[in-house]
């Protein structure tokens, strides 16, 4: 059950990222970091489709925590880079290529690997306190190392740390969302608004939201989105056994496989991300429907992103 509500967290925030590009690729060069990006999103109706399928996706995500752990449920969230092949080439109509059957490959062998080698179990501890000032002080720490980083040099160079930034601060707030179905199931949702957790969600997430907005302002999606795939499962692994006692199978042959399923799985990601199917998708970091921009070509009309 945690596999299917994972896989269906996965599709909605494969439509989010479709949607809430369309909704901020027209805002000011000038409104990064800033209020006026979002001042700006919020007058495009597309953008609040992006956030429908988001809030979907939370549910999901949600639900699927309460049935697996951190190592086992944000691993499977990178399948959302399969979907988005799928609906650029459903939808938009480009083709598929070796790159994209590549990188799709390497994904789920990859994660196959991981998820049956790593025998994840456990994740049921609650993080005493000590454990959640180390975590929220190191993710802090991240995130405001990489948004320095992003102040600066191209716009890819920029998207990718704003990318990083981003998968710190939503795994942060798996971590938070995580605790916050323990509590819940142990006491009852007045027990577990009783707690930091739930208002922790809603923080973290909501800086994830920010930075995840001025990471497809800054540059192109390839960018953004193979930092931001590769870094939430990541770091979510590392919180999850580090203080949430989930358990990963011992040895160093083991690990050893784990590290290079990960690898594979990135290296996967990274390539998909960077394949014709997205990158021609974001040409001039706008998207548009290719039948809508053949038939203003046609009649001499100049393409409109959707």
């Amino acid at each position: 059950m945690a596999i299917i509500l994972a896989l269906a967290a996965a599709l909605c925030n494969a439509l989010a990222t479709i949607f809430e590009r369309l909704g901020v690729q027209t805002a000011p060069a000038d409104s990064a970091l800033s209020w006026k990006l979002m001042a700006h999103v919020l007058r495009r109706p597309i953008w609040f489709l992006g956030l429908g399928a988001m809030i979907g996706a939370f549910l999901f995500q949600a639900a699927a925590l309460d049935e697996g752990g951190l190592t086992e449920v944000q691993p499977l969230l990178v399948t959302e880079l399969l979907f988005l092949v799928i609906i650029l080439r459903v939808w938009f109509g480009l083709p598929l290529g070796w790159r994209e059957s590549a990188g799709c490959l390497c994904v789920v062998t990859g994660l196959g690997v991981f998820l049956a080698v790593s025998n994840q179990g456990g994740g049921l501890a609650l993080p005493a306190a000590t454990d959640w000032a180390m975590v929220i002080g190191a993710c802090v720490v991240a995130i405001g190392f990489s948004v320095n980083l992003a102040r600066r040099g191209s716009r890819a160079w920029r998207s990718s740390w704003f990318g990083v930034a981003a998968g710190v601060a939503f795994a942060l707030s798996a971590s938070f969302i995580k605790a916050a179905t323990t509590l819940a199931s142990r006491g009852g949702i007045a027990f577990m608004f009783g707690h930091f957790e739930p208002y922790g969600i809603a923080v973290a997430g909501g800086l994830g939201l920010f930075l995840t907005q001025n990471a497809f302002h800054a540059g192109p999606i390839t960018a953004s989105q193979a930092t931001l795939l590769i870094v939430d499962p990541i770091a979510s692994i590392v919180i999850g056994v580090g203080v949430f006692g989930d358990n990963l199978r011992g040895g160093v042959g083991i690990l050893a496989v784990d590290a290079l399923a990960l690898a594979v799985m990135s290296f996967g990601l990274f390539v998909l991300c960077h394949s014709p199917l997205i990158v021609n998708t974001t040409a001039r970091d706008q998207l548009s429907h290719p039948m809508r921009e053949r038939g203003a070509v046609a009649s001499g009309a100049p393409a409109t992103p959707q």
